[in-house]
């Protein structure tokens, strides 16, 4: 059953109201299209823990740096609710720009310290966006729970600690990286790769097991990272942006093994950025 989809905030908060009142929790599941099995794991997820679910699809402007970026970006509506449709989910929100930005809008929500580095580091202004068109599903779909990928492990981290500190009620679900068969994380940038590309691509994940090989060897972050970025750039990949091991709950960095660490890779492979990151 295809789901009603949502443009005006007055509708869905009508839908929500009416949810609530009947006792019923709300999970949300925020994208910004071009939906994925990534995605839908988490579509999943939060049919398992939630009453009633929705699904966002908002292409947030805010969280682009490259305005030729924010134009290539992928856009498949259609296409999103039919990949939904076996889900049942409750609605599907698509909200138009003046929901989320309104004529005048001027406020922004930042996240300092797990924003410093990274991506963060590497997109500046970035995770504000993130941070502030979050918080606005948030209140918007006055939702319970709200379900995350690890595979964006510092977007997983900034939200969560954004709802702590705003004191928004709702409970922040991370959930496992899916995986394509040759070991590539799921992203919707997986789709702007050439052929060609797309079979250099899994080196990324490769590359990063072998660390992980290494640093569980006892060996430090500071003897591995040379061959391995010298591995990336020699199989076609143009940079590194990082390769680096930090503590997966303050994303402190690290240089050799502890509980709780996590190795973060971001790479450019023809024109596309590719992020990862595992538990090691």
């Amino acid at each position: 059953m295809t789901a009603p989809i949502i443009r005006t905030l007055s509708d869905l908060r009508a839908l929500t109201r009416a949810w609530h009142m009947a006792g019923e929790d709300i999970g949300v599941v925020p994208t910004m299209g071009a939906l994925h099995q990534g995605h839908l794991s988490l579509v999943r997820a939060a049919k398992d823990a939630c009453d009633r679910v929705i699904v966002t699809i908002f292409v947030n402007p805010k969280q682009f740096n490259n305005p030729e970026d924010l134009e290539n970006y992928p856009r498949t509506e259609h296409d999103d609710a039919k990949k939904l449709a076996s889900f049942n989910v409750d609605a599907i929100y698509v909200p138009d720009g003046d929901q989320i930005y309104p004529h005048g809008f001027a406020t922004n929500v930042s996240v300092s310290g797990l924003t410093d580095m990274l991506c963060g580091a590497a997109r500046p202004g970035h995770f504000d966006g993130v941070a502030t068109v979050v918080s606005k599903l948030f209140l918007q779909t006055q939702a319970d729970k709200a379900f995350f990928g690890e595979k964006d492990y510092q977007q997983l981290q900034v939200v969560t600690r954004l709802a702590a500190d705003l004191d928004i009620p709702i409970e922040v679900v991370g959930c496992p990286t899916i995986r394509e068969e040759d070991g590539l994380a799921m992203s919707s940038r997986n789709l702007l790769l050439s052929d060609r590309s797309r079979v250099k691509a899994p080196l990324l994940a490769e590359v990063m097991d072998d660390i992980a090989k290494a640093l569980n060897d006892g060996q430090a972050m500071a003897d591995i990272v040379p061959d391995a970025t010298a591995r990336l750039l020699a199989a076609g990949f143009n940079e590194v942006d990082y390769l680096e091991l930090r503590d997966g709950s303050d994303l402190s960095l690290l240089d050799t093994m502890k509980p709780d660490a996590r190795l973060f890779a971001a790479a450019w492979l023809a024109g596309v950025r590719l992020i990862d990151n595992i538990a090691v």
